[in-house]
């Protein structure tokens, strides 16, 4: 059995919960990623296994790669069947709201959240959770929420139902949000996690191959346009940036997630310790911030874009054009230079 770390989790409150709760929904944030989905899928197979049936419901679609996991044609996609949604979220009892902080991140029904008189139960490892949740789950210094999902089962004394459908869900959760376990994962409990899961039948190296061996054409070729003509450095700055319009987007067929993990290329540069994504909707434009060392894009996005997320890894929109959001963005950044060019040699990158 791993330790488990540490989330106080008042056990027997939380069982009463779900074993008096007759319609029980699990819900993620918007453009839900593998954490999202994993981890949703992973307590969504768990409830099933302790003999309660529950919901999946996300705002919007998720990337194609992550369908394979079981359970995943049974999630309901809110912006593609709203009538649907609304109504068992008005019917639902008992609320479990994975991987976010705040119930804005779910953007479609985020009122519908707020209105509803379930019991809301927060899972989440992100920054500064809001209020508004009747009991929360939160803690930042773990790789993902799938690995927090994890420890509430154990929690419950329920380590013994993890099975291999759980397994390959919360395996995927944490992969992805680590980048592979690349980062946010120097954790000891994060690698015996790994490993129990493994030992659970998941097969590592496929689980990867399903993931991100699965490019279309389409997304490979948007890739290298993204890097050979949209990349840009700002050496000064310690800082590169990509930016996607909605033309460029139609050119390679967008799917849900082709954009996925297109950040951290730039963050890849030698010297770089800032990079962004700028992605044009038809609702404005989405932004991505990654970085290295001590440097939070947390409080960037939220200081400057309303975003927020992980110190090293946050989101944001901006209502403004592309070109205003881009501009405003490269202004700010003169009041980083020296704090950002100091990061380079802390970084040892030069």
């Amino acid at each position: 059995m791993i330790r488990n770390q540490v989330i106080n989790i008042k056990s027997g409150l939380l069982a009463d919960k779900i074993a008096s709760a007759q319609n029980i929904l699990i819900t993620s944030h918007h453009n839900p990623d593998g954490d999202a989905i994993g981890s949703c899928l992973g307590l969504y197979h768990y409830l099933a296994a302790i003999g309660k049936k529950s919901k999946i419901i996300v705002p919007n679609a998720f990337p194609g790669f992550l369908a394979w996991m079981k359970g995943a044609e049974r999630i309901i996609i809110f912006d593609a069947h709203p009538n649907k949604a609304s109504k068992i979220i008005e019917a639902a009892d008992l609320v479990f709201c994975l991987d976010y902080n705040s119930f804005s991140r779910t953007k479609f029904f985020e009122k519908l959240l707020i209105d509803s008189e379930a019991y809301k139960v927060l899972i989440d490892h992100h920054l500064q959770p809001d209020e508004g949740f009747d009991y929360i789950i939160s803690r930042i210094n773990v790789s993902s929420t799938a690995e927090l999902v994890y420890e509430t089962i154990t929690s419950l004394g329920h380590e013994k139902f993890i099975n291999k459908d759980i397994a390959e869900c919360l395996f995927a959760g944490i992969m992805t949000d680590t980048g592979s376990f690349s980062f946010s994962c120097n954790y000891p409990s994060t690698f015996q996690l790994a490993a129990f899961l493994i030992q659970k039948g998941v097969n590592a190296e496929h689980v990867h191959q399903l993931v991100y061996d699965t490019y279309s054409v389409d997304r490979m070729r948007l890739l290298g346009f993204c890097l050979s003509e949209k990349l840009v450095v700002l050496k000064d700055y310690a800082t590169a940036y990509i930016s996607l319009t909605r033309h460029e987007l139609e050119i390679f067929r967008f799917q849900p997630g082709d954009t996925e993990g297109v950040v951290n290329y730039a963050l890849s540069v030698k010297n770089i310790v800032f990079a962004v994504l700028f992605t044009e909707k038809d609702d404005g434009v989405r932004i991505s911030f990654r970085s290295k060392g001590d440097f939070s894009v947390n409080e960037f996005a939220r200081n400057h874009f309303k975003g927020g997320g992980h110190k090293n890894a946050a989101g944001a929109d901006s209502d403004v054009s592309l070109d205003e959001t881009i501009t405003t963005f490269v202004g700010l950044l003169h009041d980083y230079r020296e704090r950002l060019q100091t990061l380079i040699s802390l970084e040892g990158t030069d």
